[in-house]
């Protein structure tokens, strides 16, 4: 397909002397259609910017009105103050845009981008013996979403799911065990049960002190490789994860590792030494540390004074583990934004062994915030991601039943709606905000939701199926897209043809919402063409690229929707 970005850009650059890469830089889109396709300013060009937009305005229609050197896919140039704004021609627009979407179908706006690049994606890491809470589903599903994006876009990706496979809780988890243990139990639920021994801990602890030594002791035996507290922290582990990867399975999640916090207990001596070659460390009150005064950061601990590992030294033996074993040319860490300090701390002490800094990347996010407080694992006080989860996927089966009574396979399209309501809920918002946690506004099947592109995919399917049992497909005439000629029909092509531009925004920003807002605004658009226009109709030669249209936008809100993890139902 035809890139016109990068045409008006070598355009542009021939007749103002400014890099491609510059004017590449200051065009832009519109917010608003009827302002033109691409926006140029013209501050760079002179002192007085209007002026010289007028100018440049000039010699550009010069050459359109020149039909041996006019540019083909430039309809017309207007002048609103020191910008200039061009449209591009319909036809050889629609033309582009909807043979490119129906020859390349699912690999529409796919491309190589990242070609021979590797990131590695940690994201999820939910700790082992405890809730896979809703508080995780914002790392989940936005890590899963950017690797789907950058997979799209020709990078090799590896997903790793760094999980909380260790640390003192599991001392507390183990003399839980020994004191109130009943396998049974265990294994029918083995998450809420080992909550309920966790949360027990604590209340007895309040009352009996001497349990936090007696944890602490145990932890330490299971550092030591005590055989008997290793079964059970693998006990906990493997049935933990079982229950992870159902939940996983749900929301269609795979990982190329669960390698977690526990594979780098004997790395991280080799990685301190390592550190120490080239990056001066400060022992401070019995600690070791990397001073990070001068960037105004409070100093790495990398031991503390009883000689133990923290998980600053942990998460740099990680770095340079899979720097050597992926040889990784970017390593995106999906976490909130709490531990925004960690990864500056970590992040600066890497850079200072060598690493260079663009290989880092911190994505965070904000919380999730309840109308009770925080949520809290030691008291009990959280709400389980799969509950949430089911809760939405009985919602659509609610409301399938109501709508459309004969929907055939209507168990398997309730878990795709339902699940797809939970994550574009979260999916849809600027990632950098909180979330107020809202059963209604999350689970709500109206407005800008999951649920209401799935059923304008879902509508689209139904436009084309039957158009196919009325016999109205199938011919091999030629079809005329200058017949597209309304505004409806122009603007939705419009939108068609920025898909590849905004995944490329939404992955090089790591930010989800960019696609996710996308969408809405191309159902939106569709939706507004369908209730304005009959597309099954007796003129052939306008139903016929009616038709192509249609199929093109459910081509790409599918392409969309899987590339943030959402199905897409043919019928609903």
């Amino acid at each position: 397909m035809r890139n016109f970005r990068q045409e008006l850009v070598a355009l542009l650059s021939n007749e103002t002397k400014l890099k491609p890469e510059e004017v590449d830089a200051l065009l832009t889109i519109p917010p608003d259609s009827k302002l033109g396709d691409f926006a140029f300013p013209c501050f760079k060009l002179g002192k007085n910017p209007k002026d010289e937009a007028e100018k440049l305005n000039k010699k550009l229609s010069e050459k359109l009105n020149d039909k041996s050197h006019k540019p083909d896919f430039i309809s017309k140039i207007v002048v609103v103050n020191a910008y200039l704004n061009f449209f591009l021609e319909p036809v050889i627009l629609c033309q582009e845009a909807l043979t490119e979407i129906f020859t390349q179908r699912k690999f529409y706006g796919k491309s190589d981008i990242g070609k021979d690049k590797k990131v590695v994606l940690d994201f999820s890491a939910p700790n082992i013996a405890k809730p896979f809470g809703i508080g995780h589903l914002r790392s989940t599903v936005i890590g899963n979403c950017l690797r789907n994006l950058l997979s799209f876009l020709g990078y090799k990706t590896i997903a790793i799911n760094h999980l909380g496979d260790w640390g003192t809780q599991f001392g507390k988890l183990i003399v839980a065990y020994k004191k109130w243990g009943d396998e049974k139990e265990l294994e029918k639920d083995p998450i809420k049960y080992l909550l309920s021994i966790y949360v027990k801990f604590h209340q007895e602890a309040e009352k009996d002190p001497t349990l936090d030594e007696e944890a602490r002791h145990s932890f330490k035996l299971l550092e030591d490789g005590n055989a008997e507290f290793l079964a059970l922290w693998e006990l906990f582990k493997d049935l933990t994860l079982r229950e992870f990867k159902r939940i996983y399975n749900i929301l269609d999640i795979e990982f190329d590792s669960y390698q977690g916090e526990a594979f780098y207990n004997n790395l991280m001596d080799e990685a301190i030494k390592k550190l120490q070659e080239k990056v001066p460390t400060e022992i401070s009150d019995g600690a070791l540390i990397v001073n990070l005064e001068k960037y105004k950061l409070p100093p790495l601990l990398l031991r503390k004074s009883d000689g133990a590992t923290t998980y600053h030294s942990r998460d740099l033996a990680a770095i340079f583990y899979r720097l050597q074993k992926y040889r990784a040319d970017k390593i995106i860490y999906v976490v909130g934004s709490e531990q925004k300090l960690h990864f500056q701390q970590l992040f600066k002490t890497a850079e200072l062994y060598g690493v260079p800094a663009e290989k880092l990347v911190h994505v965070d996010f904000g919380l999730f915030l309840f109308p009770e407080g925080k949520m809290s694992t030691r008291e009990g006080k959280v709400i389980f991601l799969e509950d949430v989860l089911n809760k939405s996927i009985d919602l659509a089966k609610n409301i399938i039943a109501e709508k459309n009574p004969n929907l055939g396979n209507s168990e398997e399209i309730a878990k795709e709606v339902g699940v797809g309501a939970i994550i574009f809920a979260d999916l849809s918002n600027d990632r950098i905000r909180n979330i107020d946690f809202d059963w209604n506004r999350m689970l709500s099947f109206d407005g800008e939701t999951g649920p209401y592109l799935q059923y304008t995919h879902a509508r689209a399917c139904s436009i084309l199926r039957k158009a196919l049992e009325e016999q109205k497909l199938g011919s091999s005439d030629k079809v005329n897209f200058s017949l597209l000629e309304s505004t409806e029909e122009q603007a939705l092509v419009k939108k068609l043809y920025q898909f590849s531009d905004v995944l490329v925004a939404a992955a090089h920003s790591y930010r989800p919402h960019i696609l996710a807002n996308y969408l809405i605004a191309l159902a939106q658009s569709f939706n507004g063409f369908y209730h304005n226009h009959t597309v099954i109709s007796d003129d052939k030669g306008v139903m016929k690229v009616r038709l192509l249209l249609v199929d093109c936008t459910r081509q790409v809100l599918e392409n969309g929707l899987h590339l943030l993890g959402i199905k897409s139902p043919k019928e609903m």
